[in-house]
């Protein structure tokens, strides 16, 4: 009983809910370096995905290069979808959508929503797309963007979804209104299902070696020892990385050691070629048992990132 007050509470809620407009991107120059994940998109790949005006919103960002696979396809991978290459086609043809919702699709039992007057049946399938799916549905590409519906409302991962032959879409109801519904990650679920080599996933250098762009940092820090003596040294080791994991040299970062009596002892570091810095720590008669905080700000272009380590004196 419960489960059904919660389907019918959630369609009235599909019926009343629309969405925001995507912006277009702009064509860039072939090849194009994607910071946000680490790959390149070139070639006839570049062409198709700047093709689409919705390129990151339907598809999302790349996460592996173009490369053949086991089956001897020429493919990319991206968060959304997979792109295909045939070079016996047309022009214009030859890059293609993998139909990753029939590829993953297991059904966990329909969803009975149907509405003939907020729905519409495709022959070709015979399954129904209904209240915002149908709009975001037309909206973005229709079937030629999707593919026809292979399934009608299920329940997938605690959210209502819909397959379609090459995608899945899903309602977010933890969303502000107007942007429930979205295209599920399907990319990275085929990935990982048919078994292709995790080393793709890895970031690359774009390949004009021009816009390896930082974009955002990550930082850790950690104490060379978890407890001390009361008179003892200690390391503070600290990592700045960036949002592919990779070390960013020259991050200029303030730590703040927080002693037992209330004092406050900053130490400035700049981190090496490996994105490591270091605080040496001296002291005498710490109380027993007190444990010692230290607080990292990093900062490197306009960017900043903070973290906290502690340790502690050994009773």
């Amino acid at each position: 009983m419960k489960r059904i007050f919660l389907s019918i509470f959630t369609v009235f809620s599909l019926l009343s809910t629309g969405w925001a407009p995507v912006h277009a991107q702009s064509v860039e120059q072939d090849p194009k370096y994607f910071s946000e994940t680490g790959h390149n998109v070139k070639g006839d790949f570049l062409t198709f995905y700047n093709s689409n005006s919705n390129a990151i919103f339907l598809y999302g960002y790349p996460i592996t290069e173009e490369f053949v696979n086991k089956d001897g396809k020429t493919v990319q991978y991206f968060q959304r979808a997979r792109f295909e290459y045939n070079p016996s086609l047309p022009e214009g043809q030859r890059v293609f959508l993998t139909q990753l919702g029939r590829e993953t699709y297991v059904s966990t039992g329909l969803l009975n929503v149907s509405n003939t007057f907020a729905c519409r049946t495709y022959t070709e399938t015979g399954y129904p797309v209904c209240f915002t799916f149908l709009e975001f549905l037309d909206q973005y590409g229709s079937v030629q963007q999707f593919g026809y519906p292979i399934s009608g409302f299920e329940y997938h991962e605690n959210k209502i979804v819909q397959y379609f032959e090459k995608a899945r879409l899903e309602w977010q109801p933890w969303k502000v209104e107007g942007q429930r519904v979205v295209v599920s990650d399907l990319g990275r679920i085929y990935f990982d299902k048919i078994g292709e080599e995790p080393a793709l996933l890895l970031p690359v250098p774009a390949l004009d070696n021009t816009n390896n762009n930082i974009i955002s940092l990550q930082v850790r820090a950690f104490a060379w020892k978890a407890v001390t003596l009361a008179a003892d040294s200690q390391l503070i080791f600290v990592i700045v990385q960036d949002q592919k994991l990779q070390p960013v040299a020259n991050a200029s970062c303030k730590t703040n050691v927080h002693w037992p009596d209330g004092r406050v002892e900053p130490v400035n570091l700049t981190t090496n070629t490996n994105g490591v810095g270091m605080v040496p720590l001296s002291f005498t008669n710490q109380p027993y048992g007190s444990l010692i905080y230290v607080d990292v700000v990093c900062n490197f272009s306009n960017l900043s990132a903070t973290t906290t380590t502690s340790f502690r004196i050994w009773y």
